[in-house]
């Protein structure tokens, strides 16, 4: 049985333009949806059914989809079994096997929000393109692709089913940078994880989703021009063959001060870290976080650690457990530390630093760090949620990535647009403490970024302003609905 979380709004919903969306696993591809729905409710008068996998169903997800509006009704498809995969089954590969398996209640779920809504179009993310079978069969005409990342990854998926035959060998092992139209040149090292180990089922997993990526009427990309203008150029002519290209970004989490996941942990310790925040000098505190999903590994959790102590900078720093079998664990789910992460600092460092930083388990309020003005840096994975959250509020980057699209995202930031400095390779606490203080307070490289990201902010709300590039860009895509009959 699928589980509601809101009421439908009031109205006829036989009249009101309906959308389903399905948010494959991760709160990464969930919190962009949230909010293109949010947007298509505010300006377009649009209602939306948006379709969560039963395995994401977290405490941090239920909160979440029980903050959202009344214009959007959320579920949960059935549970599937996922046993017969093996231990060590990549995410890329559960997400996308639990969306395959999930095509007949998803089917039977279209069907029925038919009956009772004017449906005029589908809308999944890049690890649910087999969702379009269910779409084909509940009879949607209108079928999206989403991609909760950039345009870099785009085109990389676009290019990969050819890739797939023209590279026989590992990424990795290119003598050269990737070279795509418009793109950044990627090393091959830095290209999307799944894509390198070619014997591993997610690398295929990956080649299908590229290769279906053509049968959506368009793809809508949560990023925006300025930010990669090369690519942005390239993907707005139109191809024989390749869906229209929207950018309708930055989507980034609203309402965090009373109706989001930033109500999750207990508001004392959301309190206390804000508080903190408020008795700091303007741009001078470093926030340090890996997202909802990243952990490092024992040894490098502790050179961050003696880095920032080093550095001599004011921190506030996202502490979760390490994890020494590889960057995306149990957190991918759920935010919480499985175990109190502060046991796992250097000895003396939580004393020695009291007067400087602040430490917080698990979690935090992050758009509210980014958005307070004590906060002059963000030490991120490049998760590109993190990273248009900290585009929008204008704070620059150290960039440190762990998984996924992230390498990628850093080189695009730190060697395209200028927007982030790369933490070296070899993370060791004086490496670590040297580009803390150059993104800071450093007069070279460190004052060119900063620079870049206060006008990557202007372009950004400028293209989020009514008549601006992305509001205009949406209106495009939802303008193609009026004509459709149920």
């Amino acid at each position: 049985m699928v589980a509601m979380e809101n009421d439908v709004p009031n109205g006829s919903a036989a009249s009101i333009p309906h959308v389903v969306m399905l948010a494959t696993p991760g709160m990464g591809h969930l919190i962009p949806l949230a909010e293109l729905a949010k947007r298509l409710a505010s300006q377009h008068g649009v209602t939306t059914t948006l379709v969560a996998f039963a395995s994401t169903k977290s405490s941090t997800q239920h909160a979440f989809l029980a903050s959202l509006p009344p214009s959007i009704t959320s579920l949960h498809l059935p549970p599937f079994d996922l046993s017969d995969l093996p231990h060590g089954t990549t995410i890329e590969t559960l997400m996308s096997e639990e969306c395959a398996r999930s095509v007949p209640a998803l089917t039977e779920i279209l069907t029925k929000l038919k009956e009772t809504n004017h449906v005029v179009a589908f809308i999944t993310d890049l690890f649910g393109m087999d969702a379009f079978d269910a779409a084909y069969s509940a009879g949607i005409e209108r079928r999206y692709l989403f991609i909760p990342t950039n345009l870099h990854l785009l085109t990389l998926m676009l290019h990969l089913p050819e890739l797939d035959i023209s590279i026989p060998g590992a990424f990795q092992d290119l003598a050269e940078p990737l070279q795509l139209p418009g793109c950044v040149p990627i090393p091959g090292k830095d290209l999307l994880s799944p894509l390198q180990d070619k014997s591993n089922p997610c690398y295929r997993w990956m080649v299908h989703h590229a290769s279906r990526s053509i049968e959506a009427d368009a793809i809508l990309v949560n990023s925006f021009d300025a930010v990669e203008p090369d690519v942005a150029t390239v993907l707005q002519q139109q191809e024989p063959g390749r869906p229209p290209v929207y950018n309708i970004g930055p989507l980034i989490l609203t309402e965090s001060k009373s109706k989001s996941i930033n109500t999750v942990p207990p508001t004392s310790s959301r309190a206390a870290c804000l508080d903190w925040l408020d008795r700091q000098p303007a741009r001078s505190v470093i926030f340090v976080s890996f997202g909802s999903g990243g952990s490092l590994p024992t040894e490098q959790m502790r050179e961050l650690a003696l880095g920032l102590e080093l550095s001599g900078q004011r921190f506030l720093w996202v502490v979760r457990s390490p994890s020494n079998e590889g960057a995306v664990n149990d957190n991918y789910y759920d935010a919480a530390s499985k175990k109190d992460p502060f046991v796992f600092l250097p000895e003396g460092f939580v004393e020695r630093t009291k007067d400087v930083g602040f430490l917080v388990s698990s979690w935090a309020p992050q758009i509210d760090v980014l958005a307070h003005q004590a906060t002059g840096g963000f030490l991120t994975h490049c998760g590109w949620n993190s990273t248009l959250e900290s585009l929008v509020h204008g704070v620059p980057m150290l960039a440190w990535p762990l998984y996924a699209e992230q390498h990628q995202n850093a080189v695009m930031l730190a060697e395209g647009i200028g927007a982030a400095i790369r933490v070296p390779e070899l993370k060791g606490k004086e490496m670590i403490a040297e580009v803390v203080k150059e993104l800071m307070a450093g007069e070279g490289k460190g004052a060119e970024v900063r620079t870049t990201v206060a006008n990557l902010q202007k372009d950004a709300l400028e293209g989020l302003s009514e008549g601006g590039a992305a509001s205009t860009a949406l209106a495009e895509v939802v303008g193609k609905w009026a004509g459709d009959q149920n």
